[in-house]
């Protein structure tokens, strides 16, 4: 079984001023939860190399065991070094795809044309598709092959309004998640901030916030019969 993993190429948390990327966590929890399954693991991004982390997910408040064991697996860190470019992915070579957020997926990811692509061939494709946290945002162009969007329709969650006013952003993001997807016709789901919540319908997996991230892909690997 192979997996794609697709990771932001944005560094620019809007006109702050201040940096943004991927959020470690996000990336680090599905990425061992694929690895020990057996999965065969391909980290992209639309400008390929190092991708950029957001630092606040650097904290030591935002560490888990998956983060610490990432600080001492090369293997894992040179994969993250060296993500391949997005528009040399082809949806037929992998089984399932997975989008972990941070805040940089919403100016890059949510607008590529490839990203848009790779995510509309895999779902018609019948394979699964997961996005975490922010990363449901890259739905928002995608669309089914019936020229609808994908969400449209289905339970869905990702980062809750309330969850981006307590980071005090909801100002600064180009688009709300929740607000997205409920207008593209998602039927949008929450729980209280930071609990974790992860949805499935059909081969569409959403989660709504980092603490969500692991059974967001336990989920995908569910689907995957692994």
């Amino acid at each position: 079984m192979k997996i794609v993993m697709v990771l932001t190429s944005h560094d620019k948390l809007g006109d702050t001023g201040k940096p943004t990327g991927f959020w470690l966590e996000e990336l680090v929890a599905p990425y061992y939860i694929f690895h020990d399954a057996g999965l065969e693991i391909t980290l992209a991004s639309p400008k390929g190399g190092q991708p950029p982390l957001d630092p606040k997910s650097d904290d030591a408040d935002a560490q888990t065991q998956d983060t610490e064991r990432f600080r001492t697996d090369r293997a894992a860190q040179q994969a993250l070094a060296n993500t391949v470019k997005l528009e040399t992915l082809k949806a037929d070579d992998f089984d399932a795809v997975f989008y972990p957020g941070g805040h940089g997926p919403l100016w890059d990811l949510a607008e590529d044309p490839r990203s848009i692509a790779l995510i509309e061939q895999t779902f018609a494709a019948g394979k699964p598709v997961g996005a975490v946290c922010h990363a449901p945002g890259v739905l928002r162009h995608a669309k089914k092959p019936d020229g609808t969007p994908l969400v449209a329709g289905k339970r869905v969650t990702g980062f809750s309004n309330s969850e981006e006013e307590a980071v005090q952003l909801t100002a600064v993001v180009p688009f709300l998640v929740e607000d997205e997807l409920k207008r593209l016709g998602g039927n949008y789901e929450k729980v209280d901030d930071w609990q974790s919540l992860s949805i499935i319908d059909g081969h569409l997996i959403t989660g709504q916030n980092p603490g969500s991230s692991a059974v967001t892909a336990q989920n995908v690997l569910k689907l995957l019969n692994c």
